[in-house]
């Protein structure tokens, strides 16, 4: 399978791989699997938010 990556996309490609260490092939695996997740609570009236190591909260929306 052959991707075509944006430059954004690419440049947080590089940025897991960096914070990782995985490959690029595991990172896409990995983030295919977790936006599955995502969109599925989201598809269902869930929302998804980060908690930030200060309390704050984040609520983050796909487009």
């Amino acid at each position: 399978m052959t991707v075509n990556l944006v430059p954004r996309a690419s440049r947080a490609l590089d940025r897991a791989v960096e914070l990782t260490g995985d490959s690029k092939t595991d990172t896409i695996n990995r983030a295919l699997q977790v936006y599955a997740v995502l969109e599925e609570a989201v598809s269902k009236g869930g929302e998804v938010v980060i908690r930030h190591s200060s309390g704050e909260q984040e609520v983050i929306r796909f487009v």
